[in-house]
């Protein structure tokens, strides 16, 4: 890239603090950065024309975790582990709400169920000989009881007559979030660079040299913040995991509304104008959904239409409107890595399908590791 003066000068010279990934994470840990220390010059590299990953791709969960996914968590976690995690999520909404406010993220408390198919009997009546120890584990972080049973209202076919109602769980407007997260960093004098992608770096002189796919710059410290995407830069204990997602046309009369969990939580759809979003089906293909590859698949669709067609909407025609995939950053433990990579470099990434829940709360915990 043939650089100018004014660019460079302008644009990467004297950076404080380079970011990698303009995604929840990495757009929170500028905001955060500009909070302690508001002189910073700050740039954020992101290698898409939109933000990557998973952040502008997600279906608007403003969740924390399904009585399903819990019980199996305590499977492979202790108690405490499972309710920090919990607590982390719970802060992470919380922050990302306060840090926007709930009309610029389309925060809506329409509460959250989770759905059992006929045939998950044996699962069903183990979440429901749960439901009162975990209620008690979380009692601590809501002060109240997260699960209760509910009746089939909105007239699903095909499973459980009963579902778990979560009464805090909400759901947000993924476009708005993210566009209020970049006016806010845009405001704060924070620098966006799109279409550059890191190549490699290196630390030298109590800094670090970025070699990108248009030019190299120098940077006092380096934030990589790129989640499902990070081994492509440094190796981490994490795996890329796609995540496919359909929307409706609009529907007339649509009844409803909230967010709901499906299988352990591998299949999850909401309303959102008069529509279904409905997205999931990872579980079909592990091996073939293990990959940065942004794109969708005949066999992961076709389930994705036949559920919606034979339990969400029995006996109702719709019509697909659109369709796409995120990539999010999975390990064999759910809890994010936040550390210190270097003398010069840190590291916030593995958002483990949680990156609303967790991105703003991984990004201040970043920003306490600067010295």
């Amino acid at each position: 890239m043939n650089l100018s003066y004014w660019e460079q000068k302008e644009w990467l010279s004297n950076i404080d603090f380079t970011i990698v990934g303009s995604g929840i994470v990495g757009l929170s840990t500028a905001i955060f950065i500009k909070k302690r220390f508001p002189s910073a010059k700050i740039l954020i590299l992101e290698k898409g024309v939109l933000p990557q990953g998973a952040s502008t791709k997600n279906a608007g969960f403003a969740c924390f975790g399904s009585l399903s996914e819990l019980t199996e968590d305590l499977k492979s976690h202790t108690a405490d582990e499972v309710l920090t995690l919990l607590n982390d999520r719970v802060e992470g909404l919380n922050l990302l709400r306060q840090m926007l406010g709930d009309d610029k993220i389309g925060y809506k408390p329409y509460g959250g169920y989770e759905l059992f198919l006929k045939k998950d009997q044996e699962f069903f009546s183990t979440c429901i000989d749960k439901i009162k120890d975990i209620n008690s584990l979380l009692k601590p972080v809501f002060k109240g009881e997260v699960f209760s049973l509910v009746s089939n209202k909105f007239h699903f076919d095909g499973i459980q007559p009963q579902y778990f109602y979560n009464q805090f769980e909400g759901q947000i407007d993924t476009g708005k979030m993210m566009n209020a997260l970049l006016q806010k960093a845009h405001n704060l004098g924070v620098v966006i660079l799109n279409a550059v992608c890191v190549d490699s770096f290196q630390e030298k002189n109590n800094s670090v040299h970025i070699k990108t796919n248009r030019f190299e710059l120098n940077s006092s410290k380096m934030i990589i913040a790129t989640n499902g995407f990070t081994n492509k830069l440094i190796q981490q204990d994490l795996k890329p995991a796609r995540a496919q997602v359909l929307i409706t046309k609009p529907i007339v009369e649509l009844q409803i509304k909230g967010t709901f969990h499906l299988d352990c939580g591998y299949y999850y759809f909401r309303n959102i104008h008069n529509r279904i979003l409905l997205g999931g089906g990872r579980n079909l293909d592990f091996v073939g959904e293990t990959t940065t590859e942004i794109a969708t698949t005949a066999k992961i669709q076709s389930e994705l239409e036949s559920l919606l067609q034979t339990v969400i909407l029995p006996n109702k025609k719709v019509e697909i409107d659109q369709r796409w995939s995120g990539i999010m950053g999975v390990g064999k433990q759910k809890i994010p890595v936040i550390r210190q990579y270097s003398d010069c470099v840190f590291i916030g990434v593995r958002m483990g399908g949680m990156g609303v829940a967790l991105g703003a709360g991984v990004a201040k915990k970043i920003v306490e590791l600067i010295p």
